[in-house]
């Protein structure tokens, strides 16, 4: 007598996801050979139209033809994509998933990695004002005019010039572990964060400054000479009419840097602070697992996506009023 096989559930659960989604991308694959067809029966017609003479109802049905057609370009392309994404997936057993998206070990993860997570966000924020200040005194001793400031410029601009070339890894490594070994009275006892703070500091005030002094150069320079003639000393030119139309512009520029700073901040682990990413780390190794270090990639998303769109949304509103400005 023949005995049946038993299967694996994984193993029917993955057959039955590679089944839904096979029927999926096959209607997709219809609704994408519905527009080719639609671009095709345009280019006929459009043909046509030119046959009879009528010139400008051709190019528009061309028109039409060539955005269907190229809708269904970009869409199976997409679907190919997509389908290349989820055979890797899915490839041996989807191991790929059972590694990097294991729900039980995310689940059983999470709560100490969110909690670890509030670290990351303040070393961001504390170090941004830090960054905010510091970048802007930069930006204003580098372009301080005059032959009697010039020592002061070669020093905002050696080290711009530097710490804008040393890699943010380098300097969390040499202050986390370089302040303490010097045994300096003040620097000697901080916290693991504080070390972070001052690291990402030192870094990204040189890129800011960058920044701030693209939009102070933005600023027209008969705004300048107007109020130097009214009798403004540089100072107050500098403080009452440039800085605040510079920063108002680099103000998408700075969120930007901000989410750089953010998705740094994992980088602490190396000088041993307990953030999400040491604690994704921790569980990963105890369970060979790293479905702890997605909740991290998850969380850094969470927070990333919503600032982005912002800069998109500031970026979109400066260009609108701009555009409202030279009608």
């Amino acid at each position: 007598m023949l005995g049946t096989v038993a299967s694996h559930p994984a193993e029917d659960e993955f057959s039955a996801t590679g089944l839904a989604f096979g029927v999926l991308a096959s209607l997709v694959a219809v609704g994408i050979a519905g527009y080719a067809a639609r671009g095709l029966r345009f280019a006929l017609a459009a043909g046509r139209q030119d046959a009879a003479g009528e010139r400008l109802e051709a190019r528009a049905l061309a028109s039409r033809s060539r955005a269907h057609s190229f809708g269904a370009l970009s869409s199976s392309l997409a679907l190919a994509l997509v389908l290349a994404i989820v055979m890797v997936l899915t490839a041996n057993q989807a191991k790929i998933i059972t590694t990097f998206f294991n729900v039980d070990f995310m689940v059983k993860s999470a709560e100490n990695i969110v909690r670890a997570f509030g670290l990351n966000i303040f070393i961001a924020v504390i170090s941004m004002v830090f960054v905010l200040a510091f970048g802007l005194v930069l930006a204003v001793v580098r372009m301080v005019p005059g032959d009697g400031a010039r020592p002061l410029r070669a020093l905002a601009i050696a080290y711009i010039d530097g710490f804008r070339a040393i890699p943010s890894i380098i300097v969390l490594y040499l202050i986390g572990f370089g302040l303490p070994l010097a045994g300096l009275p003040f620097f000697a006892g901080l916290p693991q964060a504080w070390y972070a703070i001052i690291a990402l500091t030192l870094t990204y005030s040189a890129y800011v400054a960058e920044i701030y002094r693209a939009g102070i150069e933005a600023v027209h320079l008969s705004q300048v000479g107007a109020s130097r003639s009214l009798g403004m000393s540089y100072g107050l030119t500098l403080r009452h009419v440039v800085l605040p139309q510079a920063v108002r512009a680099v103000i998408p520029p700075l969120l930007s840097a901000f989410i750089a700073l953010q998705k740094d901040t994992a980088l602490v682990s190396i000088i041993g602070a307990v953030d999400a990413f040491s604690q994704a780390k921790f569980f990963a190794s105890s369970n060979f697992n790293l479905s702890s270090v997605a909740v991290v990639a998850a969380l850094f998303v969470l927070i990333t996506i919503p600032q982005a769109r912002l800069v998109d949304w500031l970026l979109a509103r400066g260009a609108a009023r701009r555009a409202r400005r030279t009608r």
